[in-house]
């Protein structure tokens, strides 16, 4: 129902899941937790030979592997905590009482906190507003530049990932990570951009 609301009561719901998240992520992660920059640098490293090795690449590929390259240093000393695992409007549901519920945990994990926001391309393709909300409620209207580089970074390492993940599902899930890249890339400007534009 999410995309036949007004702007103005998708931005508010988009705030709710955005507080919401930022209360899921106040809970901390175990002391033995692998320290992050060398996990999420594993898990880039495995989905570059993927996206190297598929038989398909995106028109502009080569975007998000330049982002990656660039960003990468980033994942340095960042925070870890508990994570829902799969945030994004797919996984809300809108009570009869018109307040937003968050459903479906089985993916939860820990990690870093800003790498939660990776399924926020699905949000911002559903209801940009939202997704806006969603970022200006987690910080309270005060979004870091850093934030947006680690999304970035992020958000092309999911990209990198999904073409070869999509090949043996067929041709209908290949074209929708195919227009979801070319979302992506239009969003952020060929990933040269750190804001995308459905924030502003």
């Amino acid at each position: 129902m999410l995309p036949s609301l007004p702007p103005a009561e998708q931005y508010a719901y988009g705030e709710s899941a955005g507080r919401a998240l930022r209360l899921l992520h106040a809970i901390p992660a175990p002391e033995t937790q692998e320290d992050w920059e060398a996990r999420f640098n594993r898990k880039i490293d495995r989905k570059i030979a993927m996206y190297a090795e598929c038989p398909l690449h995106y028109a502009d590929g080569g975007a998000f592997l330049r982002c990656v390259a660039e960003n990468r240093a980033l994942l340095h000393g960042r925070p870890q905590c508990f994570r829902h695992g799969d945030y994004h409007t797919g996984n809300m549901r809108i009570g009869q009482d018109g307040r937003l519920y968050i459903i479906d945990f089985d993916r939860f994990d820990f990690g870093d906190p800003w790498e939660e926001f990776n399924r926020i391309v699905w949000s911002a393709q559903c209801a940009p507003r939202f997704a806006a909300g969603l970022v200006n409620g987690y910080f309270d209207g005060d979004v870091p530049l850093l934030f947006w580089r680690l999304l970035k970074l992020y958000i092309s390492s999911n990209m990198l990932g999904s073409l070869p993940w999509a090949v043996p599902y067929g041709e209908a899930e290949v074209k929708t990570m195919q227009r979801q890249a070319s979302e992506v890339l239009t969003w952020f400007t060929g990933m040269r951009a750190d804001v995308p534009t459905w924030f502003s």
